[in-house]
């Protein structure tokens, strides 16, 4: 008897960018853009996570020091400090913002079969951001949770930010 099941694998596409060292990735259809560095402007009273602001063709950005947001230090800028710019749905509202990484990697095509869990112990950013694992060329790839990273309160903050240029 043949098997007529058909098992189709999911495959995703991932950017892949570094952190304090570390090599994390996001899926693809979240980031809009990757902007070389530029001018920030600082904005007052603003969370220490959020760096300030840019123009981004007409429309005010918040842009969050991702660093800063995992308990880390600021992120320093050297030449391949670049912005994603980010567009999820938090909240029943679809969110822009930029993510301040300290480099650009590539795009890999990951099978979720190679997907491990994230690690339950031992992650000094919280396991609750990381979705899953992935063991690439001998070194391993968090897979951030974008809707973990950014908490309800993180997302009105964002949004208040730019109906206040508006």
């Amino acid at each position: 008897m043949i098997d007529t099941k058909i098992q189709t694998k999911k495959i995703i596409s991932y950017l892949t960018f570094n952190l304090d060292r570390e090599h994390f990735a996001l899926n693809v259809g979240k980031v809009v853009n990757i902007l070389e560095m530029q001018k920030i402007t600082k904005v007052p009273k603003l969370p220490d996570y959020i760096t300030g602001i840019i123009n981004l063709r007409g429309e005010v950005l918040p842009v969050i020091d991702t660093n800063i947001k995992l308990g880390l230090q600021e992120t320093a800028i050297t030449g391949n400090t670049c912005i994603l710019v980010i567009e999820c749905s938090i909240a029943d509202s679809i969110t822009r913002f930029g993510m301040l990484v300290d480099g650009v990697q590539e795009v890999l095509e990951i099978d979720d079969d190679q997907i491990l869990p994230p690690p339950s112990i031992g992650t000094k950013y919280g396991t609750k951001i990381i979705s899953g694992v992935v063991d690439h060329s001998e070194q391993f790839i968090m897979i951030l949770d974008i809707h973990q990273l950014l908490g309800f309160d993180d997302v009105i903050d964002l949004q208040n930010i730019k109906e206040s240029f508006k």
